[in-house]
């Protein structure tokens, strides 16, 4: 397996899944495509699938980090400590959100690239 295609098959298929996205099946669909691109047995199509669902979660935990960075210093910018705290549960709270929809969005790209594999071989 070539390490350098397999990443660049997870990329378009997480391209995809985001192009995609008013599917609802976006990361079934993106990790069919990164395996029907990867080519081989279903244990790859099940890796590629799950990379490419990883690489389409990162922007959501960039996000994620970003607010988790700044809420703490919203009490120095003259915000009430407690405005501040209420943001930090709301944040804790998607934090937890943002965990389960990675971990849906890389079990279905993973669903998708064992049906994706599965279609390479039988078309």
């Amino acid at each position: 397996m070539n390490t350098e295609s397999t990443l660049l098959n997870a990329f378009i298929g997480a391209v995809a899944t985001a192009v995609l996205s008013f599917t609802g099946i976006s990361p079934v669909l993106g990790g069919a495509l990164a395996a029907y691109l990867e080519g081989g047995d279903r244990e790859a199509g099940l890796r590629v699938g799950a990379y490419s669902g990883l690489i389409a979660s990162i922007p959501v935990v960039g996000l994620l980090l970003l607010g988790l960075v700044f809420l703490p210093f919203l009490g120095f910018f003259g915000f009430p400590l407690e405005a501040g705290l209420a943001i930090g549960g709301v944040v804790v709270f998607g934090a937890i959100i943002v965990v389960g929809g990675i971990v849906y969005t890389v079990a279905l790209s993973a669903l998708g690239g064992y049906v994706g594999s599965y279609l390479h071989d039988e078309l």
